[in-house]
């Protein structure tokens, strides 16, 4: 059965692919027009460039949040191979700590960004402010966080459920 915090991330992953896939379609469709409009009418969408920059750090980050999501994410196991299973249980846990840590400083630091870029007043495509597409930037460093902070947890309690004597038997 999943725990509430567990509906919570479905539901964001659920999103998160449907935002995915309209702003890559979105990006595609753009950069496409570009090309016919400056190969063929020597013209061009003067805020295309600009939109499909931001859709790619975009589709980029959410993509990251997905990754950590279906736990994808980048790892090196060159050790926890040859651990036993609760060595393993530990290793992971480690790693999710170090990941929520290292997540919470990005985000911390990313809306540091936001408010630098909020004082500066610059605008981008469409005269929208240059910190609202770069929100992406908290917003996924906060859910990888919550994610490695929800793996954490799951890894935690199945550490202090381990029956160490049963699975020393599994493994002879």
């Amino acid at each position: 059965m999943m725990s509430r915090w567990e509906q919570v991330d479905e539901a964001i992953g659920r999103v998160e692919k449907i935002i995915l896939v309209t702003f890559l379609g979105f990006m595609i469709a753009i950069a496409f027009l570009q090309i016919l409009l400056r190969n063929f009418f020597f013209t061009g969408l003067n805020w295309g460039d600009l939109l499909v920059r931001n859709l790619v750090l975009w589709v980029g980050f959410i993509g990251a949040t997905l990754a950590t999501k279906e736990e994808r994410h980048i790892t090196i196991d060159l050790v926890s191979r040859w651990l036993p299973s609760l060595g393993k249980k530990v290793v992971a846990l480690i790693t999710h700590v170090f990941a929520l840590l290292v997540c919470g400083g990005l985000a911390y630091a990313a809306v540091k960004f936001i408010k630098n870029e909020l004082q500066m007043g610059d605008k981008t495509f469409f005269d929208i402010p240059v910190w609202v597409p770069e929100m992406i930037l908290p917003l996924t460093f906060i859910l990888m966080a919550f994610r490695f902070g929800l793996r954490s947890f799951q890894v935690l309690a199945e550490i202090v459920t381990m029956n160490p004597s049963r699975d020393r038997k599994k493994e002879q």
